[in-house]
C-alpha cells in the first residue's frame, strides 16, 4: 500500500528521531483517526458526476504517481546517504581497517627520498613493549629510534617507522611474524583533500535534501492516504449496491472497538444482520482493484466490512 511505503520510508529518512514519525503522518493536517471519522467525500478531486470507473481512474493514477516519485526520490536519497556512510565507516571502526588519511600528518613521515621510507604498522596495546624492544631488529635497515606513536583506539596502537626501500618486504614479513600489521599507506595530500572534500559535499547535500525531502513526504502520505480511504468508502459503496440492490437504502458506519469486545461485536452484528445473507459472497468488480493499494476482500460477513487499520509502521513509536 502507498500510503505504508511513505510511512515506512519516512520513518528511515527521521533515522534517530523516529518517535517523531507518527506526528508527521497527517492527513488534511489531522491525525488519521481523526480524518477518518470526520470523512467527507471530496467533490474537487473526484467528481460524484463521473462514473465509477472514471473515479477509480483518477485515485489510481494519483496513488501510482506518487509511487513512481517515491521510488525515484527513495533512491536518489539513498545513493547520496549510502556514499556518506561508506566514507564515514571508512573513517571509524579499527586500526587495521580504517582510513589513516584523517588520523597521519605530513610531518610523520619522510617524504621524496630515494632510499628511506615511512611504514606506518599497527601493534595491539598488550604488545608495545615488544615492539619497543624489537622493531629496530625486524630488519637489517631499520633506522634506530625513528618509531613514533601516532594514534591509538581501544585496542591497538599506530605506529612510524622509518627504514630503507630495499628493507621493505624483509620487514614486513617479520613484522607478520611478531604479530606486528604493516598499514598499505602512501601520503597523498592531494587525494586526502579530495576525500574530505567529497565528506563535506556528501554531507552538505544530504542536509539540503532532507528537510524538502520530508515536507514531500509529509504532503504525499496525506495524499496517499486520503486516496485510500476515499477507494474504502468507493468499495463501501459498489459492495452494497451489489449485494443490495437499487435504490440505495443502506447506511455505512465506523466502528472502533478494543481487541476484548471484538468478537462480542460481531456476535452482535451477525445477530442483527443475518437476515441480510443472501448465502454467497458478494461480486466483486475486479476492475476496482487499484495498483499499489490492497483492498481485495478477506472475509465474509452479512454485511459489508472493511478493515481500516491505521498503524502504518511496522515498528512501534
Amino acid at each position: 500500500m502507498t500510503s505504508e511505503k511513505v510511512a515506512q520510508y519516512m520513518a528511515d529518512v527521521l533515522e534517530d528521531s523516529r518517535d517523531k514519525v507518527q506526528e508527521n503522518l497527517l492527513a488534511n493536517g489531522v491525525d488519521l483517526v481523526t480524518y477518518i471519522t470526520r470523512f467527507q467525500w471530496d467533490m474537487a478531486k473526484y467528481p460524484i458526476k463521473q462514473s465509477l470507473k472514471n473515479i477509480s481512474e483518477i485515485i489510481s493514477k494519483q496513488v501510482t504517481q506518487i509511487d513512481n516519485d517515491l521510488k525515484g526520490r527513495a533512491s536518489a536519497y539513498n545513493n547520496l546517504k549510502g556514499n556518506l556512510q561508506n566514507l564515514e565507516r571508512k573513517n571509524a571502526g579499527s586500526l587495521l581497517t580504517r582510513s589513516l588519511a584523517g588520523i597521519v600528518k605530513k610531518d610523520d613521515f619522510v617524504l621524496d627520498s630515494e632510499y628511506l621510507i615511512t611504514m606506518l604498522v599497527v601493534v595491539p596495546k598488550t604488545n608495545y613493549t615488544d615492539w619497543q624492544k624489537t622493531y629496530e631488529t625486524l630488519a637489517e635497515m631499520v633506522v634506530p629510534r625513528s618509531s613514533h606513536l601516532l594514534f591509538e583506539d581501544l585496542d591497538s596502537g599506530l605506529f612510524s617507522v622509518t627504514l630503507f626501500r630495499k628493507a621493505i618486504d624483509d620487514f614486513k614479513h617479520k613484522a607478520r611474524e611478531s604479530k606486528f600489521t604493516v598499514r598499505e599507506f602512501q601520503y597523498n595530500e592531494e587525494e586526502m583533500k579530495a576525500d574530505k572534500e567529497e565528506m563535506t559535499r556528501l554531507s552538505t547535500d544530504k542536509k539540503k535534501q532532507f528537510g524538502p525531502l520530508v515536507r514531500w513526504l509529509k504532503v504525499n502520505f496525506s495524499e496517499a492516504f486520503i486516496a485510500w480511504i476515499h477507494i474504502k468508502a468507493l468499495r463501501v459503496f459498489v459492495e452494497s449496491v451489489l449485494r443490495y440492490g437499487l435504490p440505495v437504502n443502506f447506511q455505512a458506519m465506523l466502528l472502533q472497538p478494543n481487541k476484548k469486545t471484538m468478537k462480542k461485536l460481531r456476535e452482535v452484528l451477525d445477530d442483527l444482520y443475518k437476515h441480510l445473507d443472501s448465502g454467497a459472497a458478494a461480486i466483486i468488480d475486479s476492475a476496482m482493484d487499484i495498483p499499489g493499494l490492497n483492498l481485495s476482500q478477506q472475509e465474509y460477513y452479512p454485511y459489508v466490512y472493511y478493515k481500516i487499520d491505521c498503524n502504518l509502521l511496522d515498528f512501534k513509536v
